[in-house]
């Protein structure tokens, strides 16, 4: 008989979108004629820009050639195209990264949960607390013990690393999901600071990097000195240029970063995460592939910068009709996200049945992003925009 990995009885019994959509099943079967308006699972509703899907289709056209057909790709971390694209993207910014220190990947979901793969289950795991439930989940289902550093009101949901506690990896997400706050420069310096005195090693989830307005606040923690020797990131085009049902993202680990082996050899991250890709990833297909490279093109930024804008828009909207009620939210202006604080007092899946049953609209409880979300809430601004302005003046006629 086989023996169970048990640490998987020790988490929550569903993830917490399939609780969200049970329960708007469960409403939408007692109320048929209900129109619905879901704001709370970050999915987009733009399409793709056109001249990425024209470089999809011509990817497809040509795996149809024998000339130009594409099997299996010989690194299995994306094609050299693709690389020099994503770090011509860096240099846009101001940050250096080489093509061979970038891996692509199917999003970054998969790599923030598959990254502990090669690390050591006795590591101590820092997690700010509210968090993307990928983060939590990955390294209980493996049995790390996982601690966690408080972002709350008090402290505008940035926390800060505290001197007197020891971690070995820390997952840091800036903008963050679900609270919409961002890290400053200096911010980062101190965690930077923490993780070398700590001989720990940040992964930093930057998926959201491409809604950042202040000049203040950096697109890669690769704009913070001293990042290189304790930092991997982690990105997705998911939200930046509309791709999660195409999926691609790509993951960036400097060849300063290494970890002492039990022996006292120094041991290359970047090779250990390619020896683990090699054994457990085929890699990312071409036309997604050819797809990708021209969401970097000079064209696809302009027309992916589009829908950004037009995500943004919908922000501003959720924002204003929130201030206009006086309530106590942050996101936003660098995120998709709005985290607010539930009106008079509510629980979060309180708060949740009450837009439900009488607005009609669904969002997301903070609860279920860990113990300092209770009380608050999670909107996106990735919807249509007029359904968007709907829901707004249906949260503003509620009674509270």
């Amino acid at each position: 008989m086989p023996q169970l990995n048990e640490n998987f009885l020790k988490l929550e019994k569903n993830y917490l979108f399939i609780n969200i959509a049970k329960k708007i099943k469960a409403y939408s079967d007692a109320n048929p004629d209900a129109d619905i308006i879901r704001m709370g699972i970050g999915d987009v509703t733009q399409p793709i820009a056109q001249c990425v899907i024209d470089a999809m289709k011509k990817g497809a056209d040509e795996m149809a050639v024998k000339e130009t057909f594409k099997g299996y790709e010989d690194s299995g971390a994306g094609y050299d195209f693709l690389k020099e694209a994503v770090s011509g993207y860096y240099s846009s910014f101001g940050v250096e990264i080489k093509p061979d220190e970038i891996r692509i990947n199917d999003g970054a979901k998969c790599d923030c949960g598959n990254i502990v793969d090669i690390f050591g289950n006795d590591n101590v795991v820092l997690i700010t607390d509210p968090a993307y439930p990928v983060y939590v989940d990955t390294n209980l289902m493996n049995g790390r013990r996982v601690i966690y550093a408080d972002s709350n009101e008090q402290n505008s949901f940035a926390a800060m690393p505290d001197e007197s506690v020891h971690a070995d990896l820390i997952y840091l997400c800036s903008p963050n999901n679900p609270t919409g706050s961002v890290y400053t420069k200096d911010q980062l310096k101190e965690w930077i600071s923490y993780a070398k005195k700590n001989n720990a090693i940040i992964i930093y989830d930057c998926a959201y990097e491409a809604f950042i307005t202040e000049e203040d606040i950096p697109r890669s923690i690769f704009a913070v000195e001293g990042s290189r020797e304790c930092a991997i990131e982690m990105c997705s085009l998911s939200k930046t240029a509309g791709f999660t049902g195409m999926r691609c993202g790509y993951t960036v680990i400097p060849d300063e970063l290494t970890a002492k082996a039990s022996d006292g050899s120094e041991v290359s991250i970047s090779q250990l995460w390619g020896r683990r890709q090699g054994s457990k990833f085929n890699g990312v297909s071409y036309p997604v592939q050819c797809a990708a490279a021209a969401v970097f093109s000079e064209e696809g930024l302009k027309q992916t910068s589009e829908n950004i804008k037009y995500y943004q828009q919908n922000a501003k909207v959720i924002a204003s009709a929130l201030d206009e009620m006086g309530i106590k939210y942050t996101g936003g202006k660098n995120s998709p996200y709005i985290w607010f604080k539930c009106p008079n007092n509510m629980s979060s899946w309180d708060f949740f049945d009450k837009l439900l049953s009488e607005a009609n609209v669904v969002g997301t409880p903070g609860s279920g992003f860990g113990k300092n979300g209770e009380g608050w809430f999670r909107l996106t601004a990735f919807g249509d925009s007029e359904r968007t302005k709907e829901a707004m003046e249906r949260f503003k006629a509620l009674k509270f």
